[in-house]
């Protein structure tokens, strides 16, 4: 098992209702590189606010001896974005799974945009992202869908509302970077995933899982954990692999 001092990574989760999905990926990629796990959970009384996780994760990060390897899906992969952009000097490389090039596009903004649009009712919208997010479901198992995605509604700090749905401009990022996506995602379609291309520095890649839609390091771990370790360039045995890499301009 390899191990260093100087060679560690950090899974952000901001989305305690999809942390089942992180598990099999975190575990796979534990198996090969000392891994931390750091999470936020907004309680319903605060007001939404990446602000307040950036400072927390600050607060984690600042007593850690060496930069690291930071890792996240979604609207906790913004997190890293955001952070790495703030504090390079702190971050080793940052991995981003279904993160498009407009960072801020999460299930959420196509959820309100959905909901403004259609003459539907909020569940029969969260139902249609249900299906969007996971696939075709069995009927009786789609309510236990919409309850998760309710959860997330009320416990991440993403930055949209009904009210408003919020952008970022695209950009560099300041320390190596990969950029991971799903060739079926709905959400953060390849063309997202591709849009990144302008700003990649030499060393950054990005790389597409053929399937699993949203979630799909949790359909694919052992590829996904394959392609970043990688990236990371930790030792590892060899693991199936059936992605395949978009650009990689490590050797350019």
């Amino acid at each position: 098992m390899f191990y260093s001092t100087q060679h560690k990574a950090l899974w952000l989760n901001v989305s305690a209702s999809f942390q089942r999905f992180d598990q099999a990926l975190l575990k796979t990629l534990a198996r090969h590189i000392d891994m931390s796990h750091w999470a936020y959970r907004q309680t319903p009384d605060e007001p939404s606010s990446l602000a307040v996780a950036l400072d927390l994760l600050h607060d984690f990060i600042a007593q850690q001896p060496h930069p690291l390897h930071l890792i996240g899906h979604g609207t906790s992969g913004l997190v890293g974005l955001l952070y790495a952009r703030q504090y390079p000097e702190r971050v080793r490389s940052l991995t981003l799974l279904s993160v498009g090039v407009n960072p801020m596009v999460d299930w959420q903004a196509h959820y309100y945009a959905q909901l403004e649009a259609l003459p539907c009712s909020r569940q029969r919208v969260l139902a249609q992202m249900a299906y969007t997010l996971f696939g075709h479901q069995a009927r009786p198992l789609v309510s236990g869908w919409v309850r998760l995605l309710e959860q997330d509604l009320a416990h991440s700090p993403s930055p949209h509302s009904l009210w408003k749905r919020s952008s970022s401009f695209p950009g560099q990022v300041p320390v190596p970077m990969m950029v991971c996506g799903s060739g079926d995602d709905a959400v953060i379609d390849p063309a997202q995933i591709q849009g990144w291309q302008p700003w990649l520095k030499p060393g950054d890649r990005l790389w597409q899982c053929p399937s699993g839609r949203h979630f799909f390091h949790a359909v694919h771990p052992e590829t996904v954990a394959q392609e970043v370790l990688k990236f990371w360039q930790v030792p590892t045995a060899l693991l199936p692999q059936d992605g395949f890499c978009l650009a990689s301009l490590r050797d350019a």
